[in-house]
């Protein structure tokens, strides 16, 4: 059994910058894919970044690319999402998730993970 905490969300200006943080428990972080998924109200679960394993590979939605970035220490079993030049738009409560399965390109896919955060919420305002 996985657990994931997040931690880092807030209240920001738009122009503003975040980094959430989701610590994950277990000796296996290090084979895990790793996803962070946000939800804004009335809408679906939405894929933002994805890390490989080893985080030599990373992946971002086409909304996010150039704003957000994605990174992990395996050392602290930690996989953080640095978010720049935010706006309002990317108000949501953001969830990290683990494959700990072998790591597929499905990446991008809300199935593909199998333990989740609780969220953590993220508001920005204009």
């Amino acid at each position: 059994q996985v657990q994931l905490v997040e931690s880092g969300g807030g209240l920001v200006q738009a122009g503003g910058s975040l980094r959430l943080s989701c610590a994950a428990s277990g000796r296996a972080f290090g084979s895990y894919g790793m996803g962070w998924f946000r939800q804004a109200p009335g809408k679906e679960r939405e894929f933002v970044a994805a890390i490989g394993p080893s985080g030599r590979y990373t992946y971002y939605a086409d909304s996010v690319k150039g704003r957000f970035t994605i990174s992990r220490d395996n050392a602290k079993n930690t996989v953080y999402l640095h978010m720049n030049s935010l706006k309002p738009e990317d108000t949501a409560v953001y969830y990290c998730a683990a494959d700990s399965t072998a790591w597929s390109g499905s990446y991008y896919r809300t199935y593909t993970y199998n333990y989740w955060g609780q969220g953590t919420q993220v508001t920005v305002s204009s």
